[in-house]
């Protein structure tokens, strides 16, 4: 019997059981694909790492590492394993792309994994081991032969192997690019032995006695511990980078502490507004139930047996809901982390495996239970008293008059607008739950919109307009001197730079010198202006800033890698860049007495033509081509947190529409009776969600642009963006969010039509 009346009613109140499902749904669903993407990321890139031996320190020397250097390393106390390793930007003899040609001694560390084709083999002669991505993007297949060249001197071997590895798992050529193009950059490993047979070319483009200018070191040690002991064993500071200063994982691991942050502010929006709308969404359908509950009652039926009875709604809803939520949260895992998923145009890794934190499972559990803990105490509540007291109609508290319905004010309101005002203060909880889901839309509208403004907005700054040039010339620094660089500078109508590395406190930074006479490059300000370098002192990032706690004016201290010597310059103004980085004019690097070699041209010529001192080019379309995978990958993602506001606002306020259809049922009969039209019922209905609405937008705006400025500084710090937000961003948003509210109310307005006027007036008030 109670079997058949459990299905009977989940028919009757559809409207409310859906709509708590869906919001259920959508809380798990959300709660489990963002812990699902970061704990699937984090798990993937621990096996690539592990099974490639990704070092933990890479010291760097312009002039090369020996076999005694490498020696002496791999005897430092605490270093586990160590290789001399190569990675050079070549060019594909035929084409502009460029590949990075790598070599390590022991694939141990900083080895690589085949995916197709002959495992790696050491003594190959000719054999060249290729990214499988750079392969499928560029039509390249086992077998065929790869010319690489570096200056004047060209390596060529035959592609035996497809492979990825974690040296590379982001494979950028600098930092001036936000997204790998495979179409025009990707990497290769090759033998010792084929790096040996080309040696004898190969070392009149060198200074030095080796060709590995890095030693990939596998060490626990701390980095101040590593640093003090490498110095000590060489004999000499050399750059020292972490594993967290390199892209491939500082980038990886700030993908997974996004995933995380993101995984603690959405799930919690949406899984807030589903508890609440169930808290609130059941205990009106136990009010309506209380006639069915004192008449059960009044048959014989035990309290605890139709507790359990009303409990059960509770946890189907819950217990559909997430499988429902499931379905979803693997899906949006999926979309982000698959071989074809958005994290796929980003990080390169063989294997795209789907894991979920164990405490998603145990919070899931608990979400059931207290779900079904509201249904329980929502039903307890309406079994209180005799079956006489439990069979009388629930009745609404009655209200007291305010002393602001005394207020002559008040009095010269319209009949509507009071009847809505006494309304929202008589179901405070149903008016608050309406306000948090317009809120919740307004955030969602705001921020994903927002967000689309302000990368839009850092593009044109540092990329349209900063970046003024068509091509970026790379010099060999071991052979140019500054004089013929300035030459070439002439030639091309270029301004240069001069970037080196540089330490200060025990961080690595980049120390980029410039002359800008061509109006090449700009450089923007905290407030996104374009500014002129002065000669009075460096700019520093506003990382930088940040980290050290310095501001306009402060003395800046940094030492180049590889002396003694350190410099110390006035800090003359802080700046938003791409890179880490101290910037100064040349006259203030000659000032200061400090030495430099210009290595980057920026000129506006599309044709280059070959020179011995030119390494490679880079041109303005191919970052330009980059970043909008980039942009891409975000409009996806904004698109979805559009439909998903869209879904949040229709659920919630539909519910709560209708319940609030329920509770007023009475009230609007007895208007029916003293002759209001159906038109002006509706219009009652319609205007007290718009009201709601208003207020939730007011709130929602500001909410929303606070998100997103902290999402900007949680997510998004490496990029220095500042918060841009267009006036369509609001417009749109305030717009949509209206036209869900006057739809959901049009929707609930409608039911009025059948409204049964005797049956309605005949309750027991």
């Amino acid at each position: 019997m109670l079997l058949k009346k459990l299905f009977r009613t989940l028919w009757h109140y559809k409207a409310q059981f859906i709509s708590m499902v869906i919001m259920i749904a959508l809380g798990v669903g959300v709660f489990l694909g963002f812990n699902i993407e970061w704990y699937s990321l984090e798990r993937n890139t621990a096996e690539i790492y592990e099974a490639t031996g990704f070092a933990d320190y890479r010291i760097y020397s312009e002039k090369g590492f020996s076999q005694k250097d490498l020696d002496a390393v791999l005897a430092i106390g605490g270093v586990e394993d160590a290789t001399r390793f190569l990675s050079l930007n070549t060019t594909v003899k035929g084409d502009t792309d460029v590949i990075a040609l790598t070599v390590s001694q022991n694939m141990n560390v900083s080895g690589l994994l085949v995916t197709a084709g002959e495992p790696y083999d050491a003594e190959s002669p000719d054999g060249v081991w290729l990214s499988d991505s750079y392969a499928a993007a560029n039509g390249v297949s086992l077998g065929d032969s790869l010319t690489l060249t570096y200056k004047t001197v060209s390596v060529t071997g035959t592609v035996k192997g497809l492979i990825k590895a974690s040296e590379y798992l982001i494979c950028l050529p600098d930092e001036t690019q936000l997204m790998p193009d495979y179409h025009s950059y990707g990497y290769c490993y090759i033998s010792p032995v084929m790096l040996e047979k080309a040696i004898p070319a190969l070392f009149r483009a060198f200074i030095g006695d080796s060709m590995y200018f890095q030693i990939n070191v596998k060490s626990a040690l701390d980095k101040p511990a590593f640093v003090e002991k490498a110095d000590a064993a060489l004999g000499k500071t050399f750059l020292v980078l972490s594993k967290a200063e390199t892209i491939s994982w500082a980038e990886a691991q700030g993908e997974v502490e996004e995933g995380k942050t993101m995984g603690s502010i959405l799930p919690v929006l949406f899984l807030a507004i589903a508890i609440l709308t169930m808290v609130t969404t059941m205990h009106r359908i136990t009010a309506s139930e209380k006639t069915q509950i004192g008449t059960l009652k009044a048959l014989g039926f035990r309290d605890k047996r139709i507790l359990r009875h009303y409990t059960a709604y509770a946890l189907i809803i819950g217990l559909m809901g997430s499988a429902l939520g499931v379905g979803i949260g693997y899906w949006l895992g999926w979309f982000i982390m698959s071989p074809g998923g958005a994290m796929a145009t980003y990080i390169d890794m063989p294997s795209w495996n789907l894991y979920c934190p164990a405490f998603c499972w145990v919070t899931l559990a608990l979400i059931n239970v207290f779900l079904t803990f509201i249904g329980y105490l929502s039903v307890k509540k309406m079994l209180q008293g005799t079956a006489a007291d439990a069979l009388r109609p629930y009745t609404p508290k009655r209200m007291k008059h305010l002393a602001l319905e005394e207020t002559k004010a008040f009095k010269a309101l319209s009949f509507g607008t009071k009847w809505n005002l006494r309304d929202c203060l008589r179901h405070k909880s149903r008016s608050l739950m309406t306000l948090f889901g317009i809120v919740g839309c307004m955030v969602l509208l705001v921020g994903g919109l927002g967000m689309q403004d302000t990368a839009n907005a850092f593009v044109d700054v540092f990329f349209d307009r900063a970046n003024n040039y068509e091509t970026r010339i790379n010099l060999d620094s071991e052979s140019v001197t500054n004089e013929e660089a300035a030459q070439l500078a002439l030639q091309y109508g270029a301004d240069w730079c001069a970037q080196s590395s540089v330490q200060i406190g025990d961080r690595g930074f980049s120390l980029e010198i410039y002359s800008v006479t061509q109006d090449k490059v700009r450089f923007a300000d905290e407030n996104m202006r374009f500014f002129t370098l002065s000669d009075g002192g460096a700019y520093i990032c506003g990382r930088i800033a940040q980290e050290f706690g310095l501001k306009t004016g402060d003395t800046l201290t940094f030492s180049p890698y590889g002396g003694d010597q350190s410099y110390a310059v006035k800090v003359a103004g802080i700046m938003r860049s791409l890179s880490e980085s101290v910037v100064m004019t040349a006259n203030c690097a000659d000032a200061a007495g400090i030495d430099y070699t210009v290595n980057v041209l920026y000129t506006g010529e599309k044709n280059i033509a070959p020179h011995s001192h030119i390494l490679n080019t880079q041109t303005k379309q191919a970052i330009m081509d980059s970043f909008d995978s980039f942009m891409n990958l975000m409009n996806t993602m904004i698109y979805l947190l559009v439909l998903a506001a869209v879904v949040l606002g229709i659920v919630v306020l539909y519910n709560l529409g209708v319940m609030s259809y329920t509770e007023r049922y009475r009230e609007m009969a007895t208007l029916k009776v003293v002759g209001f039209k159906n038109s002006k019922i509706a219009r009652l209905l319609i205007s007290q969600n718009l009201w709601l609405t208003v207020l939730g937008i007011l709130i929602g705006l500001p909410a929303g642009v606070g998100v997103l400025q902290y999402l900007l500084t949680a997510l998004a710090s490496e990029y220095e963006m500042k918060l841009a937000l267009g006036p369509a961003t609001y417009l749109i948003s305030i717009l949509l969010t209206f036209l869900v509210s006057l739809i959901v109310g049009l929707m609930v307005a409608r039911k009025n039509r059948h409204i049964d006027m005797v049956a309605a007036l005949k309750t027991e008030e």
